[in-house]
């Protein structure tokens, strides 16, 4: 008996002795190096302190783009003499993006979701379902026999794995939306967090009771009305046979936050440089002109064909080879496919990324503007940022849309297309104030789409008010759409004005680029340099997208995260 005592003396003494060195280091995760509190221990009040851990696993269907710097824009022949491409050395950082375009079962999954949560036999939601999909029409030729692609090509299983087409850039967003929420319900769901709301009744979870990311971070129980049997606050959640374990310890009795660092960040469209950069992939050959921009396709070489042994000849991506000519002579010197092909059809570029080059163009974030100012943010550029904030009520909470504001308000689009403003049970958003920028230096106004080109400023009627800017020339005079009208029917009429006496383009702060080229694009298109626009409103047969996110921490994949510095005085 005294032996064992002498040993569990021995023990605790040495446990004691670890602890008090591990705290005298500052090194331990669980207490404060600099007050010396303990995290996420009630005695301390709780304090929550999120455990950074590397994985080496990207987001589902991503892969990892370690940033760096290379040289963006065209250093090749312009025989378009578009000069929309003039060469800028940028600074890209880390991040992950898509293997492949979004594919029409995967786009379709997000359709059939938003129809069983907005059903639009309620009058209430009629227009949400309807907003999200695709424009099967634009098959459709005045004199062209492809009627049948407008019936099959999205929903046809043979097309399951082909691309996504006839999405607007408006659309490609609202899927990057509903995949965040998709893939951290997922996490919820199966560390316990949450219930499986599909197990339960469906009709739970319509209208303004779909999950949404935001809304869950900024007030959990205000998703699902409040629902004690999906929420125990301050309970671990009671769990059926066949549902998931909570998570071990860190979240039984709270619910998550940012700070925990196990929900997915923000899925979006890539910027038109993280694009550039991963199309590219010039780290698979340090030659200087390759870092200097010189690399014409997304794999290595200057030319379309495969130079390996035994692949000698193929077609390395899906393109238009010449007039009347989509795919090549039938049984040789075929790319494979007259429409786009099945994703993963062509060998991927360096960072194991498929179809940079040819297939369908891919729609990216950014504003279009004819050049890339020299003056241009080299770290990560962007153009298209509108600064908001979250909407706070007379009580200090924060809206959410459905709650305070009423029926779901829409917007008509040029395009004739009815949108939702915002979903219901989302977090509203508003832009920023004056009182919000006031003596920033960083940023003065919310909507900097047009900063410094084709803004107030950037002319020289700068000093004009904006009044008297009225019928005076301008950067980007778009034609404008005047208010809604309709007809007998009920029909937005599109009445667009157009004034002979004044220069028109169809550039404005709408219009949004789009890069890569397609199966009906010539070679010419596929230099990932290369960049075209549309109206972020309207949808073709060849432009698609995928989706990009940030990556934490680290710049590069499996770096050792220390809590002391890597060189210390001895």
């Amino acid at each position: 008996m005294k032996s064992t005592l002498k040993l569990f003396s021995l023990l605790l003494i040495i446990g004691l002795f670890i602890t008090s060195c591990s705290s005298r280091r500052g090194g331990g995760s669980g207490q404060s190096s600099l007050t010396g509190w303990n995290f996420n221990d009630p005695n301390y009040g709780g304090y929550l302190k999120g455990k950074y851990k590397e994985g080496n696993n990207a987001p589902p269907g991503m892969v990892h783009i370690e940033g760096g710097t290379f040289t963006m824009g065209l250093v090749q022949d312009d025989v378009m003499f578009d000069w929309n491409t003039t060469p800028r050395q940028m600074h890209v950082r880390s991040f992950y993006m898509d293997e492949t375009e979004v594919t029409n079962s995967e786009y379709g999954l997000f359709m059939q979701y938003t129809k069983d949560i907005f059903p639009p036999e309620e009058n209430q939601y009629k227009h949400i379902y309807t907003s999200i999909l695709p424009d099967t029409l634009v098959w459709r030729k005045g004199l062209g026999n492809t009627n049948l692609l407008s019936e099959s090509y999205l929903r046809h299983p043979s097309y399951a794995e082909y691309p996504v087409v006839g999405v607007s850039w408006i659309q490609a967003n609202k899927y990057c939306k509903w995949r965040t929420n998709a893939v951290n319900l997922k996490i919820l769901m199966d560390k316990g967090i949450i219930k499986n709301i599909f197990k339960e009744d469906s009709l739970s979870f319509k209208g303004k009771n779909n999950f949404d990311t935001d809304t869950y971070l900024t007030n959990p129980y205000a998703l699902f009305e409040g629902d004690s049997t999906i929420y125990k606050k301050g309970l671990p959640v009671p769990r059926k046979k066949g549902d998931p374990k909570p998570a071990k310890g860190a979240f039984s009795g709270r619910q998550v936050t940012s700070t925990d660092g196990i929900l997915a960040q923000k899925f979006r469209l890539p910027t038109e440089v993280e694009w550039e950069y991963a199309a590219k992939a010039i780290f698979e050959n340090r030659e200087y002109n390759n870092v200097r921009g010189r690399k014409k396709y997304a794999w290595n070489g200057k030319y379309t064909r495969d130079r390996n042994k035994r692949q000698r000849g193929d077609q390395l991506a899906n393109f238009k080879q010449g007039k009347g000519n989509y795919s090549g002579i039938a049984g040789w010197s075929s790319d494979g496919s007259d429409i786009p092909n099945a994703v993963r059809s062509y060998p991927p570029n360096a960072f194991g990324l498929y179809d940079m080059s040819g297939n369908v163009a891919e729609w990216v974030s950014d504003v279009y503007r004819p050049i890339i100012d020299a003056e241009a943010n080299d770290f990560n550029y962007f153009r298209g940022n509108i600064f908001t904030k979250k909407l706070i009520n007379e009580d200090g909470k924060v809206v959410i849309v459905g709650d305070e504001l009423g029926e779901v308000e829409y917007d008509t689009l040029e395009s004739g297309r009815i949108i939702p403003k915002d979903l219901p049970g989302s977090v509203k958003y508003i832009p920023i104030t004056k009182e919000d920028t006031y003596m920033r230096r960083n940023y003065n106004l919310a909507d900097n789409s047009n900063l410094g080109d084709g803004d107030q400023a950037s002319s020289k009627f700068f000093n004009l008010d904006k009044d008297q800017l009225t019928g005076t020339p301008r950067m980007y005079n778009s034609p404008t759409k005047p208010e809604e009208e309709k007809d007998s029917l009920g029909r937005v009429v599109n009445n667009f004005k157009y004034d002979a006496k004044r220069r028109t383009t169809l550039i404005s702060d709408k219009s949004r680029v789009f890069k890569g080229g397609s199966w009906a694009d010539r070679e010419y298109w596929l230099d990932p340099a290369q960049r075209r626009y549309f109206p972020e409103y309207m949808a073709t047969n060849y432009i698609g997208f995928r989706c990009a996110t940030d990556k934490m921490g680290p710049m590069m994949m499996n770096r050792k995260k220390t809590a002391t510095p890597r060189y210390k005085n001895k």
